[in-house]
């Protein structure tokens, strides 16, 4: 993102490139900005460049030494400069834990959730041209780094932490329930979109939780501008605008969310809301 762009502007841009084209970091400092009001994102800007030179330099010295160019080379080089270097990790303790899906906040602190520690990873990767993308499980979010063959899942919410398949597990049945086992969907790797989704639910769900409608309405707005074509974000619109007394605004998103969800079921409560919102229009 060029520093004299608005980002408002820039993420309308981004909500018009391909998926693929998406640059997760870059992309989640500008959604912050715009709820965080006054903060300037050019400072973040240039902390992402410096972690990934140093992310490239710490690999050349790996080289160096005698490494090999392997997915365990490259991931030390990310561990080395993302958590000993910066000490990005997350915090089991954390009482402000939706902070941990902002990012500006998640520069400022060194600690975040594992997705926002995961886009954290993903772009330092991406900057040297080397393969990674995100895993999303319940509740958690994990990185997979590919070389070539070989192919490692780690979490970078412990120090970046090489995982086997039992930890996968561990983490499925923490969220679900000891009867909760892995499914394949959990290693396809998800979109650049789907990974912005998934950090900024957390803060939205924060602010349902303390009533707080009209921000939780803001970071709607904002995930729709980089995500216009999910259509699941309009029925989080319909019900926000709704309930900020915004009904004229309310009724396209909702006719629109039925219009697009594939499921009766999903679309079962926006048609209940809709049905309500014309009634008590007369």
């Amino acid at each position: 993102m060029d520093a004299h762009v608005n980002p408002h502007e820039y993420l309308e841009m981004v909500g018009d490139l391909p998926d693929q084209e998406v640059d997760v970091a870059p992309v989640s400092i500008a959604m912050a900005s715009l709820l965080n009001e006054g903060r300037k994102p050019e400072s973040y800007f240039r902390q992402l460049k410096k972690i990934s030179g140093d992310v490239a330099a710490r690999y050349d010295e790996l080289l160096e030494a005698g490494a090999e160019d392997l997915a365990e080379t490259r991931l030390a080089a990310l561990k080395h400069i993302l958590a000993d270097k910066f000490g990005f990790l997350g915090n089991e303790n954390d009482s402000d834990h939706y902070l941990g899906a902002d990012m500006m906040s998640v520069i400022d602190r060194s600690q975040g959730l594992p997705v926002s520690l995961t886009i954290l990873y993903i772009h330092a990767a991406r900057a040297q041209g080397w393969e990674i993308e995100a895993l999303l499980l319940p509740s958690y979010c994990l990185p997979r780094l590919q070389n070539g063959p070989q192919r490692l899942i780690f979490d970078p919410f412990r120090r970046g932490e090489i995982l086997a398949a039992s930890d996968i597990r561990g983490i499925v049945k923490a969220a679900l329930g000891d009867s909760a086992e892995l499914s394949a969907s959990y290693f396809e790797p998800v979109s650049n979109r789907d990974i912005l989704i998934n950090q900024y639910n957390f803060i939205k769900s924060h602010q349902i939780e303390i009533s707080d409608y009209e921000g939780a309405l803001q970071t709607i707005e904002v995930m729709r501008l980089v995500a216009p074509g999910e259509f699941r974000l309009l029925l989080d619109a319909g019900v926000l605008y709704s309930r900020t007394g915004q009904n004229e605004k309310a009724i396209p998103a909702l006719e629109t969310y039925i219009e697009r969800a594939p499921d009766h079921n999903d679309r079962y409560d926006a048609e209940l809301l809709l049905e309500h919102i014309l009634s008590e229009q007369g």
